[in-house]
């Protein structure tokens, strides 16, 4: 495998691994600081500037490899074979297996090179839907919280409510017998 592929393929495993490990079921505690140590890197221009030629440079790999790929497939289904059913002589000397064989190897540079690129848009978006999940899920937090010491406060006030019918009532009652006191005197 070329040196480009190696690293295409380095690239891939390590976008896997994050993939893995943004995706990973954790505590709110756990996965702000995993998400905000992730995103260290992205913040910086220099590295966004590189990650953007790198993807620039896989996108063409990954043209180059699908104009091979159908460049090869039409030079194995352009052959017909000789009248003895022999392939061992097609395309100028190249046997079948050896066509079919650079065939595998574009198709697969092809596929590698289209999952590179497809896996950093997911990974960029999966990124991006964690992180306002997780704000999202502080916010509910947040208005629970309030909203447990609004009830309590209404709790408050009603018992502070009845109370004071409480102490109304016994208020009229009082001024009632004070009424009849009076009268009586």
């Amino acid at each position: 495998m070329a040196f480009q592929y190696v690293l295409t393929f380095t690239l891939l495993i390590i976008e896997m691994v994050l993939f893995a490990l943004i995706s990973l079921p954790l505590p709110s505690k756990l996965r702000r600081p995993l998400l905000n140590t992730l995103s260290i890197p992205f913040h910086s221009q220099q590295f966004q500037m590189i990650m953007k030629c790198v993807f620039v440079f896989i996108g063409i790999m990954f043209l180059d490899s699908i104009n091979r790929t159908n460049k090869i497939s039409n030079e194995l289904n352009g052959f017909l074979p000789n009248p003895n059913n022999d392939y061992s002589n097609i395309g100028g000397g190249l046997s079948r297996a050896e066509i079919q064989s650079r065939r595998f190897y574009s198709q697969r540079n092809m596929y590698l090179c289209g999952f590179t690129l497809f896996l950093s848009l997911i990974l960029n978006r999966t990124y991006s839907m964690v992180f306002e999940l997780l704000e999202i899920k502080e916010k509910i937090a947040k208005v629970k919280v309030e909203n447990s010491g609004k009830d309590n406060n209404n709790v408050d006030n009603s018992v502070l409510l009845e109370k004071i019918q409480q102490l109304k009532d016994e208020k009229e009652v009082l001024l009632k017998k004070s009424k009849a006191l009076s009268d009586e005197y």
